[in-house]
């Protein structure tokens, strides 16, 4: 076995939440609450109801999966990969640079109740996922090299998993070398005009990573150097690089590090929606000749940088779109699911807006982020009248956190609509207090859209 692949499993094997600081349990409690936001909003989305189809009447002896918001069980791989889409689906979830760390926690949800886990149980398994993800995404710069998160997503989740299933530092070791040399997915997936599978890409990369601890559980063994070996990670893709250290072995807790988002749009985009409330303070929007958006490379790249984001047909394309997105704040003062709905992003009324929309490259932004976002607007009105607007550090951000009352808010928004005011108060109050959570079933029943079939 190499190095990286002990570091990972012997961390995953021995934390435990005992050893959590409240601090760390606060803010891991909050992205779970938040991560339920997003998936509760996202009840009934086509790439989830495909794999629910699929998943129906798959219910085994050995480690049923729940699926959120319904009571059925299938497999623990189905229940995770239709998870995962629900979080994934409105591109709301939390993020760190090159993913989102909270795509692990569909695995979780779906093997909580197989673990016989309680609250403690799965906030410290949410630890191991994100801690985890972090380390791997800072040195591997895999997204840079075309490689999409899928691969840091699945190892996590293995890792993971095994941490909520008890399994012994050997036996997470297998399910991550598994998961490792078996799932290196192409970024592709988030280039050109997106599909349904932009959404769905990192269900199946936690599906994969539930599998692969799965087998390694019942004896399976897998590649003894997936990382450091010849043909491993660094082999073929990064060449070699060290973890941080973890917790427990000189490093320090890194969940507060991962951004929120207070808008329902992928990451690089939360400035715009700002920037389009700032604009509408000082023009209307039929008075506009050009907006000029200055931002860092990455982001130029993800929201303008092919032509489809200028005249998006797909959902996911649309919220993806710097043009799209800044347009539709301007015409409606805000942004929200409802934004993303077909007769909106297709609306050709807002393309002759959408073309005075310009979005370039500024080398001082570049310079600065990940540690700061920002963005600069110079807009120019119908009678030559120019302001400019900068800004930084949207809501959410690790600089400026999202407060207990905007996460509480963000999950009430979503589900009052879905459960009624009174179960969405209930869920909330119920998983706002996850460490003192015994009954697990308890919880994700809270969630289920029809109450009656429990």
């Amino acid at each position: 076995m190499d190095n990286l692949t002990r570091q990972i499993a012997d961390y995953a094997a021995r934390a435990r939440f005992e050893d959590l600081p409240g601090d760390v349990v606060t803010a891991m409690t909050q992205r779970i609450v938040d991560t339920l936001a997003c998936a509760v909003a996202a009840y009934g989305s086509e790439q989830a109801e495909i794999g629910r189809r699929l998943a129906l009447g798959a219910r085994p002896k050995r480690y049923p999966g729940r699926m959120l918001g319904y009571a059925e069980r299938s497999t623990a791989e189905a229940a995770t990969f239709v998870n995962t889409c629900l979080i994934r689906n409105l591109d709301f979830n939390d993020q760190y640079p090159s993913g989102h760390p909270s795509d692990c926690l569909g695995a979780l949800f779906a093997l909580a109740e197989a673990a016989d886990a309680g609250g403690a149980q799965l906030l410290n398994s949410a630890v191991v996922a994100y801690e985890l993800f972090i380390r791997l995404n800072d040195p591997t710069n895999l997204r840079d090299m075309g490689w999409d998160q899928g691969f840091i997503v699945g190892v996590s989740t293995a890792a993971a998993a095994g941490s909520l299933l008890g399994l012994t530092a050997n036996q997470i070791a297998e399910g991550v070398a598994i998961t490792a040399v078996a799932n290196v997915p192409m970024r592709n997936t988030r280039a050109g005009e997106l599909s349904l599978w932009k959404g769905a890409a990192t269900g199946y990369a936690t599906r994969n990573g539930v599998f692969g601890a799965l087998l390694a559980a019942e004896g399976m063994t897998g590649p003894d150097r997936p990382f450091e070996g010849r043909h491993g990670l660094w082999d073929l893709l990064t060449g070699p690089f060290e973890l941080a250290p973890f917790p427990g072995a000189g490093g320090g807790y890194r969940v507060g590090d991962v951004n929120m988002k207070y808008w329902p749009v992928e990451y690089n985009l939360q400035l715009a929606v700002w920037a389009g409330i700032r604009i509408r303070e000082q023009f209307e929007w039929h008075d506009l000749a050009d907006v000029d958006i200055g931002t860092y490379a990455f982001s130029h790249l993800e929201t303008a940088g092919d032509r489809e984001k200028w005249d998006p047909q797909t959902r996911e394309t649309a919220d993806h779109s710097m043009a799209y997105v800044l347009a539709r704040t301007l015409v409606d003062g805000s942004i929200s699911a409802a934004s993303f709905d077909q007769s909106a992003f297709r609306d050709p009324a807002l393309r002759p807006l959408m073309a005075k929309v310009r979005v370039h490259t500024d080398p001082a932004l570049d310079a600065v982020q990940p540690d700061t976002v920002a963005m600069t607007v110079a807009v120019t009105s119908t009678d030559g009248r120019v302001e400019r607007f900068d800004l930084q550090d949207p809501l959410g951000h690790q600089k400026q956190p999202m407060q207990a009352a905007d996460v509480e808010a963000k999950f009430l928004r979503a589900a009052e609509p879905r459960l009624g005011n009174e179960r969405a108060a209930k869920a909330l109050a119920t998983w706002s207090n996850l460490a003192q959570v015994q009954d697990l079933t308890a919880a994700m029943s809270a969630l289920e859209l029809d109450a009656s079939s429990n």
